[in-house]
């Protein structure tokens, strides 16, 4: 009867040891896990400092963002019927020439390919500026224009306070700067209706996820640069890189 007393007495000891040793080892594995989840374990090391997923994406919004406004700056050169609009123009012009070149220099850098055509969503938002005339497509490109800025200011802050990239955090500055003056131009057309951005920016995403990816190039496509007609490309020979303009 004491060998079965301390026996009982053993194994219950032992399913004790267990059950602690498990409830100090399930917490750890758990941080374990989330730490393994969070955008810095899953940086690439680069010699800028790590780069996130995050940081990857922004890269590509910035030359995406590029390839649909500049050509929606020159329909407002060329559509606009108001001075202020034509001045909103060229600020998309000027402002998206100088930030493309900068992301296309980033982003050869840190060794991440970019689109050569805008998403199907932005395709859409040039299909209807130019299918528009007269101050129907004044209103619309001030519309639709401060509403996408809008939205691209939210990730650029996110991005900038989160970044441990240098190359990454320069041009989220120089992002940050091209976006804000954009909304100001926008905004002193006299013809944003602020109400309906408000009610669109804080809406409920609709739109198809699909029509937000842009194609992916194919393989040894020259890279699309951003640049006004009759100006040279920034970078790259322009025999080996068409331009927009």
């Amino acid at each position: 009867m004491k060998a079965n007393r301390f026996t009982a007495a053993t194994a219950l000891v032992a399913v004790a040891l267990v059950c602690t040793i498990a409830a100090l080892v399930y917490p750890a594995m758990s941080g374990a896990n989330v730490a393994a989840s969070t955008p810095e374990a899953q940086a690439v090391t680069t010699p800028y400092g790590p780069l996130t997923p995050l940081d990857r994406e922004f890269v590509v919004k910035v030359r995406l963002a590029g390839l649909w406004e500049f050509p929606a700056g020159q329909m407002a050169e060329q559509k606009g019927t108001t001075q202020a609009v034509k001045t909103a123009g060229r600020h998309l012009i000027d402002g998206h020439t100088a930030l493309d070149s900068a992301d296309r220099t980033v982003a050869t850098q840190l060794g991440i390919p970019l689109p050569n055509q805008p998403t199907p969503q932005q395709m859409g938002f040039l299909g209807t500026l130019s299918s528009a005339s007269g101050g129907d497509f004044d209103s619309k490109l001030a519309n639709i224009l401060r509403l996408t800025h809008g939205q691209i200011f939210n990730t650029i802050a996110k991005v900038r306070s989160t970044t441990m990239n240098s190359l990454v955090r320069q041009l989220a500055d120089q992002a940050n700067d091209t976006v804000l003056d954009h909304i100001t131009v926008m905004e002193q057309t006299g013809l944003v209706d602020f109400p309906q951005i408000v009610a669109q920016t804080t809406a409920s995403p609709t739109t198809d996820p699909r029509d937000l990816v842009a194609p992916t190039p194919v393989p040894g496509e020259p890279t699309l640069i951003v640049n006004p007609s009759g100006a040279p490309p920034s970078s790259a020979p322009t025999s080996a890189a068409p331009t927009i303009g």
